[in-house]
């Protein structure tokens, strides 16, 4: 019997959109041969243009990619292409006096309503809290960034199946052949690689058919801009027509026909209830709020991300950041398998921590569904829901949600900031702990007061730390802001794994290194 050849590529990841680039880059930290698939030709697209690809990303988002030295250049692009003044431009809300900071079934909340000292272990940061970015200028920075680092994209490559082994995946392409270690499917809502790798997709079907649309009018006093819910669905407008609109007719018109200016019009009409009339239809998209997950995320060498293991309605555009999560929770799991230095069970942590929290955000989506219902006891709902997000206390509740700051997974251990994004610690030399975290490796804090008489320099945590060198960065020195803290574990996508407060506690350090690092 024969060894068959070695893969060509560590990973085969279709789909080029941000999930799919993300991913490319945090394997590329491993220097694994990575090659991107993707079925578009041309990665631009009107509809991730301004105003339609107005997508906000979230704390948890930013903070990727601030730790990865990708947040700066994304700023910078947006600003070469005046992108930051073309989405003020395209959000209605952010034309008030006061400074609105998200909002929950179209139901704003406003920053001077926030009580920010209910999130005790958050800390000033570079990456902030909130930021609205156009999604080709998001697309280009990552992949720039992709074919910097040493990864290759195939555009206009059609995935028509693959046959997973036990060794190696190999893609079916017309008639080529593209072998691979693994095989990650970030390629969208219908998935290619979900359906051919026979993963179960279950969920709840859609109430209404969503319209995006760039229209003239032949009256702009014909339609108040804003949001607004009628009778019989939903609309926004922002001159001079930018229009969306929301039809609870069950979905039945989203991708069964061709959007003519003739439908679009009659939908106008329904929902609105108003004569407006249409004079030229210029873009137009529809979507759905049907909420659908993976029930798993993993088989065997195949794994999936981005809308391939989830999908709801784009309401509070929470999709797009739920993606990139999973891509910065996968990326360093498959590369210590790849590697060989994964402990046991490791890769099999990424559906465990990322399901649930899919699962959170599908629900969080159907909430708003329920709240948009054309019918009086939704609006009775509404008027209630409205009057507690107007509290401090409500604020605070649906930023958190909403920003993604009280986002945590469930690692066991009673710490409280074990599971959650570790604080951008500023040191004592002005370097910031995120800063630390470019390479993607694990990172260990040591907050150990400089040696003194009275307290001399515990090294045992230094000691301990040395057998992980090579997959953990040891750092020693005190933070400006420490919270308490006497050391932090952190794994390479920024969660904290373990903490301690008042002593070094060995046992509990090495324990959590064994169990994210391996045994060393």
């Amino acid at each position: 019997m024969h060894d068959r050849p070695s893969p060509i590529h560590d990973v085969i990841i279709v789909g080029a959109g941000p999930v799919g680039l993300l991913l490319a880059c945090e394997l590329r930290l491993s220097d694994l041969s990575v090659l991107v698939l993707e079925q578009a030709h041309d990665p631009h697209a009107a509809l991730k243009r301004l105003p339609f690809g107005m997508r906000g990303l979230s704390a948890p988002t930013l903070e990727a990619l601030y730790r990865r030295g990708i947040l700066d250049a994304l700023t910078a692009a947006q600003a070469a292409n005046q992108g930051a003044s073309k989405i003020a431009a395209a959000a209605h809300w952010t034309r008030q006096p006061r400074q609105p900071a998200g909002h929950f079934a179209g139901i704003q909340f406003f920053h001077d309503d926030i009580d920010t000292s209910k999130w005790p272990y958050r800390l000033q940061s570079p990456a902030g809290t909130g930021m609205a970015v156009d999604m080709e200028t998001l697309e280009s920075v990552l992949a720039d960034r992709v074919r910097t680092m040493g990864a290759e994209i195939r555009r206009g490559v059609q995935v028509d199946g693959f046959l997973a082994s036990d060794d190696d995946v190999t893609v079916q392409s017309g008639t080529e052949t593209i072998r691979g270690g693994w095989l990650v499917g970030c390629d969208g809502g219908r998935s290619t690689v979900r359906k051919a790798g026979g993963f179960a997709f279950t969920g709840t079907d859609p109430e209404f058919t969503g319209y995006s649309a760039e229209v003239e009018l032949a009256d702009l006093a014909a339609l108040r801009p804003g949001r607004h819910y009628t009778p019989n669905g939903m609309y926004t407008f922002a001159p001079p027509g930018t229009l969306a609109m929301v039809d609870f007719d069950g979905g039945a018109c989203h991708r069964v026909q061709p959007i003519t200016l003739a439908h679009v019009q009659a939908v106008l009409r329904r929902v609105c209830g108003t004569n407006a009339t249409l004079t030229a239809l210029r873009l137009a998209a529809t979507w759905t709020d049907r909420a659908y997950q993976a029930n798993a995320y993993r088989k065997g060498r195949v794994l999936l991300a981005g809308d391939a293991a989830h999908v709801h309605s784009p309401l509070g555009g929470q999709g797009l950041n739920l993606g990139l999560g999973d891509a910065m929770n996968l990326g360093w799991k498959l590369a210590s398998t790849i590697r060989g230095d994964a402990p046991a069970g490791l890769l099999d942590t990424y559906h465990a921590e990322r399901h649930p929290v899919g699962a959170r955000i599908l629900d969080w989506s159907r909430a708003q569904v329920t709240l948009m219902r054309p019918t009086p006891s939704t609006r009775a709902l509404e008027a209630i829901v409205r009057d507690l997000i107007g509290t401090r206390d409500g604020a605070t509740y649906f930023a958190e949600r909403v920003w993604g700051v009280s986002q945590r997974y469930d690692l066991g251990g009673s710490h409280p900031l074990v599971g959650r994004s570790m604080p951008d610690f500023e040191l004592a030399d002005g370097t910031r702990a995120g800063t630390l975290l470019r390479q993607g490796k694990g990172l260990f804090l040591d907050f150990a007061p400089a040696a003194s008489l009275d307290a001399p320099w515990d090294a045992s945590l230094d000691a301990l730390t040395r057998r992980w060198r090579q997959e953990v960065s040891y750092v020693a020195g005190d933070a400006r802001e420490r919270l308490g803290l006497r050391a932090v574990l952190v794994r390479p996508d920024g969660i904290v794994a373990w903490a301690a407060d008042t002593h070094a506690d060995a046992p509990g350090a090495a324990q959590a290194l064994s169990r994210w690092f391996g045994g060393a």
